[in-house]
């Protein structure tokens, strides 16, 4: 397992320190990022959390997959490099 994983549908007012209040529990973080939308400065409902190992990405996964948090269910996957060579279909 990589140890990056992306999460979806996450509450609006959701922060990266709240993402780091989520998932220390289950190892160290080397990094956090909640996407923020260019034009209105808010965060949107996804992020992705890089945990130290492995394992800590494992149980983060087990752990959080589904979990609800007020109306919202945390969607947890791998993360997964984009692939510059596909083309766009619009």
């Amino acid at each position: 397992m990589k140890n990056t994983l992306y999460i979806d549908n996450l509450p609006p007012a959701f922060i990266e320190n709240d993402l780091m209040d989520l998932f220390s529990s289950f190892g160290n973080i080397v990094d956090v990022k909640v996407q923020v939308d260019r034009t209105h400065g808010r965060p949107r409902n996804w992020g992705c959390v890089t945990m130290e190992t492995p394992q800590g990405s494992r149980l983060a996964m087990q752990a959080l997959n589904g979990k609800e948090i007020g109306a919202f269910t945390l969607i947890l996957s791998e993360s997964r490099p984009m692939d510059r060579h596909k083309s766009v279909v619009l």
